[in-house]
C-alpha cells in the first residue's frame, strides 16, 4: 500500500509538470530502505506496463535506472521470503510480473553461467525448497542499479556471503554507505550542556560540519577543559539518575560507572552476555572481591512480540535487578536498571549520561548500528566486538580509546565449522559455571527452576551467537574498563577524543555520499522558516 501510494504520487507529479513517463528515471531516484519495500520493483513495472501501456523492455530499463537497494541486515530471517500462495492471493498481478522478471533474469544468467543449475537455483527469485516462496531480497537486487550495505564489514559480508552470487554476477552494483546520525538531534538537542561547551571552545561550525569536532583534540590535554567536560557529564548523569528513579524506583549513584546497553533485544546483540557478567560481579562482591569501581548497569530495548527467547532475556535482566538492588551487601557497589519503553525521547536522556557503551554483538551479525555512534559523539567509551560500524568507530577514535574483545568474524565462522561445544566453556571456567548454576537453581526466579531453563539449554547446547565462548574475553575486557575508570583524568581525555574523532558518523556525510553516488542529486540551499513565517503561513 505505502509503496504503491509513493510511486503513484511520483506519476502524479510527472502529470502536473507535464513530463513524459519515459523520463521517470531522470526525475526520481528511489531508495528501497531494506527488503520491506522490495515489492516496489513489481509495482513500478505494473504501473508502467499496465497503467501507462509501456512495452516491457523500456519499462524495465526505467525500473532499473530508478531503483536502488540498501540492505540493513545479515540475518536470513530479515531478508523476507513471501509464500507464493499468499502472494498470489493478495497480489496476483504482481506475482505474474515476478514470474516474468524471474524468467528473463534466469535466461540471462544461463548465458553467463552455462550449465550451472545450482547457481540458477540460488539466484532465482523463487525458492523452491520448503514450500515455494518469493525471495524479496533477490527481487530488490535484480531490480536495482545499486546495492549497498551500511558499514564496511557489512558491505563486505554481503559480497562474500549473503549476496555472494549476485556480487559474482554484478560486482559493479555493490557499494558501501556507512550509516550516520544527525548531530542536531543527538548532540545539540540531546546534550545542550556539552554542545554549549564545544561551541564555546571551537565555535558553532561543527553543528553542520561535524568534522570540525577534530579541533577539540588539543583540548583533551587541557586540564581546565577536562574539568569542565567532566562536570558537564556528571550533571548529565545526575539528571538521568533522577529520571531512572522516577521511571523505575531504583536509586542509582551518579558517581558510579554508567554501563549502558540500549537497543532492540535480540540474541545476536547478546544482552544475556552482559547480564551474565553482572551476575559474576554480584558473586564476586558477595565473596568480598571488589575492584573498587561502583557500577550501574542500564538496559533498555524491546523484543519482537513473538520472540520468546528475547523476552526471557528481558525477564532475566529484570529478575537479576530485583535481587541485586534489594541486597544491602552490594547495592552501594552494584545496581541494575531496566528502563521501560526505550524510544528516541529516552535515548536523548541516556546517551549523554553514559560512561560505557555496550556494543557486544556476535561478530558478523550486526549490519552497522547507530546507537554506537550516538554514544561516541556524546563522549562515552565503547566496549565492543569487531562488528558492524564498531570497526570504523575504533579506526576513527583509536585503538587505545576503545575496549575490544571477542572472536572476529573469521574466528566465529571457523569455530562453528569445526564444531563448537558451548558446554565446554562452562566446564573450563569455574566462575561461568557458578553463574549459570545460580540461574539454573532458581536464585533469580524465586526458586522456579523451569523459568530460565529454555535460555540455559540454548546456551549450553546450541549457543549460536557464542555467548559462552566470548564470556571470558568479555570479563577480562571489563576488568580493563574498571582499571581505566579509576583514573578519571585519563578517562576524561579518552572521552573527549571519542567525541573529537566522531565526525565521520554524521548523517550529513552519509547523505552526501548517497546523493553523489546513487541519487545523482546536488545539494540545494534550504531557508529555515522563522516563527513569524510559520504564523503567516497559517493565517494564509
Amino acid at each position: 500500500f505505502f509503496v504503491s501510494c509513493s510511486l503513484q504520487d511520483m506519476f502524479r507529479i510527472l502529470r502536473t509538470q507535464r513530463i513524459p513517463v519515459e523520463r521517470f528515471h531522470e526525475k526520481f531516484a528511489i531508495q528501497m530502505n531494506d527488503t520491506h519495500p522490495a515489492i516496489a520493483v513489481a509495482e513500478l513495472m505494473r504501473l508502467l506496463v499496465d497503467e501507462h501501456l509501456m512495452p516491457w523492455e523500456p519499462a524495465w530499463e526505467i525500473v532499473t535506472k530508478s531503483l536502488a537497494y540498501t540492505n540493513h541486515t545479515l540475518l536470513p530471517e530479515a531478508l523476507e521470503c513471501w509464500p507464493v500462495d499468499l502472494f498470489g492471493r493478495v497480489l496476483p498481478r504482481h506475482l505474474e510480473l515476478v514470474y516474468e522478471i524471474n524468467a528473463r533474469f534466469l535466461d540471462a544468467v544461463r548465458i553467463r553461467f552455462l550449465g550451472e543449475e545450482e547457481r540458477l537455483a540460488r539466484l532465482s527469485l523463487i525458492d523452491e525448497s520448503n514450500g515455494r516462496s518469493v525471495r524479496m531480497a533477490h527481487l530488490a537486487c535484480v531490480g536495482s542499479h545499486t546495492i549497498n550495505g551500511v558499514a564496511a564489514l557489512h558491505s563486505e559480508l554481503l559480497k562474500t556471503d549473503v549476496l555472494r552470487d549476485f556480487h559474482e554476477l554484478w560486482p559493479e552494483k555493490f557499494q558501501n554507505k556507512t550509516n550516520g546520525v544527525t548531530p542536531r538531534r543527538w548532540m545539540v538537542l540531546a546534550n545542550p550542556r556539552l554542545s554549549g561547551l564545544i561551541s564555546s571552545a571551537i565555535g558553532t561550525g561543527w553543528i553542520t560540519n561535524l568534522d570540525e569536532l577534530s579541533r577539540l583534540e588539543p583540548l583533551a590535554d587541557d586540564a581546565a577543559f577536562r574539568a569542565r567536560w567532566r562536570d558537564i557529564r556528571q550533571a548529565n548523569k545526575r539528571e538521568f539518575a533522577e529520571l531512572a528513579r522516577e521511571r523505575t524506583g531504583v536509586a542509582i549513584d551518579p558517581d558510579s560507572l554508567f554501563d549502558v546497553q540500549v537497543k532492540r533485544i535480540h540474541e545476536y546483540k547478546r544482552q544475556h552476555l552482559n547480564i551474565l557478567h553482572v551476575i559474576a560481579l554480584y558473586l564476586r562482591l558477595k565473596s568480598g572481591i571488589d575492584d573498587g569501581v561502583p557500577r550501574t548497569f542500564i538496559f533498555g530495548g524491546k523484543a519482537a512480540p513473538g520472540y520468546r527467547m528475547a523476552k526471557l532475556v528481558i525477564k532475566l535482566i529484570t529478575s537479576v535487578g530485583d535481587v541485586v538492588n534489594r541486597d544491602a551487601a552490594v547495592r552501594e557497589k552494584l545496581r541494575v536498571v531496566f528502563l521501560p519503553n526505550f524510544n528516541v525521547g529516552n535515548g536523548q536522556r541516556i546517551y549523554p549520561a553514559a560512561d560505557l557503551s555496550e556494543q557486544i554483538s556476535t561478530a558478523g551479525k550486526e549490519a552497522s548500528g547507530t546507537g554506537n555512534m550516538k554514544f561516541t559523539m556524546n563522549g562515552a567509551l565503547t566496549i565492543g566486538t569487531l562488528d558492524g560500524a564498531n570497526i570504523e568507530i575504533r579506526e576513527q577514535v583509536g585503538a587505545d580509546n576503545f575496549f575490544l574483545f571477542g572472536h572476529t568474524t573469521e574466528e566465529v565462522t571457523a569455530l562453528l565449522r569445526r564444531g563448537y561445544r558451548p558446554a565446554d566453556c562452562a566446564a573450563s571456567d569455574p566462575e561461568l559455571a557458578e553463574v549459570l548454576e545460580l540461574v539454573a537453581v532458581g536464585f533469580f526466579s524465586r526458586g522456579d527452576t523451569a523459568l530460565f531453563r529454555p535460555l540455559l539449554d540454548n546456551l549450553l547446547h546450541h549457543d549460536p551467537y557464542l555467548v559462552l565462548a566470548d564470556f571470558a574475553p568479555y570479563r577480562d575486557c571489563q576488568r580493563q574498563v574498571s582499571a581505566a575508570f579509576t583514573d578519571r583524568e585519563s578517562w576524561t581525555r579518552m572521552s573527549i577524543l571519542n567525541t573529537a574523532r566522531s565526525g565521520m558518523f554524521s548523517s550529513d556525510r552519509t547523505i552526501r555520499e548517497y546523493c553523489r553516488d546513487l541519487w545523482r542529486a546536488a545539494p540545494v540551499p534550504v531557508r529555515l522558516l522563522s516563527e513569524e513565517d510559520v504564523k503567516v503561513g497559517f493565517l494564509q
